[in-house]
């Protein structure tokens, strides 16, 4: 088995390897928001591909909570691509999204700081450890396969206590996002308006609060915005292909987390009707922070050939994402929702203004009160019992 394991290491290919593995056409190639002319801008093509974040299967880190598995092969595919599309978001939020990355060329500091958050140890805030613990409350045992709202979920209750990146995140229910949730998230309002405003009931509408927001709220914190969805049944529902390609045209997209049952892919753009994903299915031998602090990076990112499949082929349950710097970008986002998505006659998701009055109260997710801070939050299952499970999205109309 080892020996088995070991040849798929470390995989490096230089571009030229696979230059071909891309048609010649005029077409073009949409990568989380970016075009390329496929003809004429291939090596800026795999460079952009190349630069992503890439997770993958590892082994021979400590055991999960101290006496479980020391390798996610064959059920952690979706926490990697859950980590992946993080990654891209932390990315935008420190680098933005046309930094780039170079093979043994020297990274800004803010790189090494979010490659430190997904290392396999416990004490990381997004490792496969605190994914795999946190899963517990969401129903899931560890070592069992994750679905897209799983991780999605996993990600919300992760971020209460990445004090460093600041991270809003919103995963949206029952195929709809609600815009005045979403501003009472994100808006940061300053010290002695949070402290004259302790009192505000939840019930601020979206007009009241949006003149808040434009008047004393001098910061919106960062978001990512997940949507869960099943765009079918058993598969997915040809009336959402257009809608689902537009979402890797906006600026703010992270692409999706998909695949096929039990086979989890990190969608991150298109060409044609063909997807093209980050494949996590690969083992690769856990690696640490060195002597002087850096983290060896080769094998974080994928330069051998980017893989393709046809977008009929999905399983139907997938999550799109979304992240959104500051509050033009939202804004941004709406407009483009409200054009590109709600045009449809059989819309893919909802986008409202107002909390929907049949739901509980919208109360922004805060972390829970306990004594350790950070990664070290998760030690126990029994730490998990402070989070309420997550209903599932529900299967839209087909």
């Amino acid at each position: 088995m080892e020996s088995v394991l070991s040849k798929y290491e470390n995989q490096i290919t230089i571009f030229v390897d696979y230059l071909e593995e891309f048609p010649d056409t005029d077409e073009l190639v949409w990568i989380l928001g970016k075009q390329h002319l496929l003809k004429t801008e291939k090596s800026k093509l795999l460079s952009d591909i190349s630069a992503r974040l890439w997770f993958t299967y590892r082994r021979k880190f400590s055991p999960i909570g101290g006496t479980g598995p020391s390798s996610d092969a064959g059920w952690g595919c979706m926490l990697r691509c859950g980590q992946m599309m993080l990654a891209q978001a932390l990315i935008c939020r420190h680098l933005g999204r046309d930094w780039n990355w170079e093979k043994q060329k020297e990274q800004p500091k803010e790189y090494q700081r979010i490659l430190q958050c997904f290392l396999d140890r416990k004490d990381c805030c997004y490792s496969i450890h605190q994914m795999a613990q946190m899963g517990v409350g969401e129903g899931k045992s560890i070592g069992e396969w994750f679905g897209p709202n799983t991780v999605a979920q996993v990600l919300k209750k992760l971020a209460l206590f990445d004090e460093w990146n600041s991270l809003a995140v919103y995963v949206s229910m029952d195929n709809t996002v609600v815009i005045e949730d979403i501003k009472k998230m994100c808006c940061v309002l300053p010290l002695s308006a949070d402290t004259a405003g302790e009192s505000t009931p939840d019930s601020l509408n979206a007009s009241n609060h949006s003149k808040a927001t434009s008047a004393c709220c001098p910061a919106w914190k960062p978001l990512l915005l997940i949507v869960p969805l099943r765009l079918g049944i058993n598969q997915i529902n040809p009336v959402y292909v257009d809608a689902f390609k537009e979402c890797f045209k906006m600026p703010q997209s992270l692409g999706a987390l998909g695949g096929k049952p039990n086979n989890a892919y990190y969608f991150i753009g298109f060409l044609g009707d063909e997807l093209i994903f980050l494949d996590p299915h690969t083992t690769q031998t856990f690696v640490d922070t060195e002597e002087n602090g850096t983290i060896d990076d080769q094998t974080f990112h994928c330069l051998h050939s980017p893989q393709r499949m046809n977008i009929l082929n999905l399983d139907p349950s997938v999550a799109l994402g979304f992240f959104c710097k500051e509050e033009k970008d939202f804004d941004n986002w709406c407009c483009l929702v409200q054009k590109e998505i709600l045009k449809e006659n059989l819309r893919m998701f909802e986008l409202v203004q107002k909390h929907p009055s049949h739901w509980p109260p919208f109360v922004p997710p805060a972390k829970p009160e306990v004594t350790t801070t950070g990664a070290e939050f998760i030690d126990s299952t029994e730490q998990l019992e402070e989070f309420d499970l997550e209903e599932e999205f529900e299967i839209l109309s087909v």
